[in-house]
């Protein structure tokens, strides 16, 4: 059996499945690494309780992984007791991506951990040099990411890109700004609704350049601005594929936690961190008028009927403006948005991002379990929004018509 990582179509990394058995006592070993957290052991009992296997590879790359997904300012330490001594490739570059999802979700990783391993996770000299920017994931696929640092290092001091996850890389800029100006910048993005920002490590940055470059059309002037930098950012930053895929930074949910997540993810649906998610009025207004038909019936309907009949209404509107083809799409968007969130202290709101996003992602729902609950409440908003927009539009009588004009409004 090849125990060797699988590259996956975006450029992450799948490992061999391990077998049942050793799935099982894996998932037994971490579910007492949990428990002993929660207690407060101490280093040494944490080491008790986990056991590498120095003679399969793949056993202790899902053990590095899933002790990689584990937020808690122990691992970093604990898996350098585990690993410090191991020599070869792929386990030292497993721990790398491990320890670098760690710093990703706010865990402090001392840089003397390992003496091949600097303070950002990224292994090559000139990261600590450079400070990354990324903006939320928008409903059209399209984020900003940002990269300031000294000119020696980038060329300019400021490299500014617009990625898609359809289009691949829309914009790049690579700028050379005074501190003046530099802070018109900023406030220039602020004013345009761009004033959401999650600092990340330069890598991570990388790696969704990377990502967007992959599926940017040849000829495009936007791949020709960034190749000129990228070799720079390959060198101070080592390669991509060394930074942790999305799946890997995301912690795991049991099926209990999905659930309530999922239904959490309603309120996240409605916020205003998910409004350009909403479907558009020329496309949420044809499904007024069905919503009317409902109401507008000859047949006598009681209040239940009426009602599931509405429900059918918008699982009809849910599947039509959200197609089961696009649904994995959306899925990674809830994904990255999950991503953002934890780099932005809101753990609550990403959970129900990943739960949502996971729901889409691994396809068909049943017809009892009924649509996503995020897609169906934004269908839901969406429809609210532009019935009360029509509503508005309707003609109001005047008060004249209704009253004398010498009629006092107020009787005593």
């Amino acid at each position: 059996m090849n125990d060797r990582h699988k590259k996956s179509r975006r450029g992450g990394a799948t490992l061999t499945p391990l077998a049942p058995g050793d799935a099982a006592a894996l998932q037994e070993t971490l579910a007492r690494l949990q428990e002993a957290l929660a207690a407060g052991a101490d280093q040494e009992s944490l080491h008790n309780l986990v056991t590498p296997r120095p003679d399969d590879l793949a056993w202790d790359l899902h053990l590095i992984q899933a002790l990689g997904k584990i937020p808690q300012a122990g691992m970093p330490a604990l898996l350098a007791a585990l690993f410090k001594t191991s020599p070869d490739k792929e386990r030292h570059k497993a721990v790398k991506k491990a320890l670098h999802a760690l710093k990703t979700r706010g865990v402090p990783v001392p840089a003397e951990l390992f003496s091949r391993q600097e303070a950002e996770g990224t292994g090559t000299p000139g990261a600590a040099a450079l400070q990354a920017r990324v903006s939320s994931i928008l409903g059209n696929g399209e984020r900003y990411v940002i990269l300031e640092g000294p000119r020696e290092i980038l060329g300019g001091n400021l490299l500014v890109a617009r990625l898609s996850d359809v289009h691949g890389i829309r914009e790049c800029h690579l700028l050379v700004l005074t501190r003046k100006r530099r802070e018109e910048f900023w406030q220039e993005l602020s004013s345009q609704g761009l004033d959401a920002w999650a600092k990340t490590p330069p890598a991570y940055v990388l790696r969704l350049l990377e990502e967007a470059l992959a599926l940017t059309p040849d000829g495009e002037p936007s791949r020709d601005d960034y190749l000129p930098v990228r070799e720079t950012l390959w060198r101070r930053l080592g390669r991509p594929e060394d930074t942790p895929a999305l799946e890997e930074v995301l912690p795991p949910l049991s099926p209990a936690e999905r659930g309530a997540y999922l239904e959490q993810s309603r309120k996240l649906a409605v916020s205003d961190l998910c409004r350009t998610f909403l479907p558009g009025p020329e496309r949420i207004f044809p499904w007024i008028e069905k919503l009317k038909a409902t109401q507008d019936s000859p047949l006598i309907l009681s209040e239940q009927q009426q009602r599931l009949r509405q429900e059918g209404v918008l699982d009809a509107a849910t599947a039509t403006l959200f197609p089961k083809e696009q649904r994995a799409l959306w899925g990674r968007r809830l994904l990255e948005l999950a991503h953002f969130l934890d780099l932005s202290g809101r753990s609550e709101e990403a959970r129900a991002a990943q739960a949502a996003g996971e729901d889409l992602i691994q396809g068909e729902r049943s017809a009892l379990a009924g649509e996503n609950p995020f897609l169906q409440e934004l269908v839901r908003y969406s429809l609210m929004l532009a019935w009360e927009f029509l509503q508005q539009q309707e003609p109001q009588p005047e008060t004249s018509r209704l009253l004398p004009p010498a009629e006092p409004l107020i009787r005593r």
